[in-house]
């Protein structure tokens, strides 16, 4: 049993469609899809793959490459979307100082407005973290203890940030890069983030992990992703699979048919 806690599912690079990826993850045992938006259009998509496809999850979001579009109108249509059936939380949100490709005022702005949206609503929120690490390490200080799980996709800071997060009550989502073999500090933070403050992602279509590397990524690998997890504790797999499922469960307030939750006790 394992969970993809983060995936979009609406790109279009699946041009098979949404449903047949999710069918081949469900086939290498992912019960459960988190299927993120980026703006209004991608979680209305999100919504739409939610209600169509067992297992697919919503999340509804303005990701901080696109804030630059986060108005007063789509702010206000985003929280509408907030009470769509399927939504589970709000993301991708937050900050990426990489590409920058609205500008940090704005982004700060939108990634605060849908901080306040969450503990509002009482949703978890992912979060995107690209070398924005002391800033979006302030926000979360502001907002942590009030926001019911704060999780930080394919993350890509150091031990010791991970550290402060997990103290902070946040849960760390590992992706792909952790299986490349020059992935020293993804391998370093996988071995020190406890099994119970941790989900696995692919970040479909993105970031495929080793040994499809370089080729489009789906859901289904994020088998790859929790083997190489188990290797580097020194634990099985089955143990991650069962341990970041929980998480994810927990986190979103999901009972995936097929998972034990899902079942009659005995």
């Amino acid at each position: 049993m394992l969970i993809d806690a983060h995936c979009h599912l609406e790109d279009s690079s699946f041009t098979e469609g949404a449903k047949a990826v999710a069918d081949r993850a469900r086939a290498a045992g992912v019960v459960a899809i988190i299927n993120p938006g980026y703006d209004l259009e991608s979680s209305k998509l999100a919504l739409v793959n939610a209600g169509n496809i067992e297992g697919v999850y919503a999340l509804v979001g303005i990701h901080p490459h696109d804030a630059k579009t986060a108005d007063a109108a789509a702010l206000e249509e985003l929280e509408r979307l907030l009470g769509e059936p399927g939504v589970v939380g709000i993301g991708e949100i937050g900050l990426d100082y990489y590409r920058d490709l609205s500008p940090r005022n704005d982004q700060m702005q939108a990634f605060r407005v849908q901080m306040d949206m969450a503990r509002k609503h009482g949703l978890p929120v992912q979060i995107h973290n690209r070398d924005a690490h002391r800033d979006t390490l302030d926000v979360i200080r502001e907002y942590a203890g009030s926001i019911p799980g704060i999780v930080l996709h394919c993350y890509s800071g150091s031990v010791e940030m991970a550290r402060e997060l997990l103290n902070l009550g946040c849960f760390i989502s590992i992706a792909g890069p952790v299986t490349f073999a020059n992935a020293r500090k993804a391998a370093d933070v996988a071995r020190y983030v406890p099994l119970d403050r941790m989900l696995v992602e692919t970040d479909s279509p993105y970031l495929a992990p080793t040994p499809h590397r370089g080729q489009r990524n789906e859901p289904a690998y994020v088998r790859y992703v929790a083997e190489r997890i188990a290797e580097i504790k020194g634990v099985s797999f089955d143990e991650v699979a069962e341990a970041t499922s929980a998480v994810a469960m927990r986190i979103f307030g999901i009972s995936p048919a097929g998972t034990r939750e899902n079942h009659p006790a005995g």
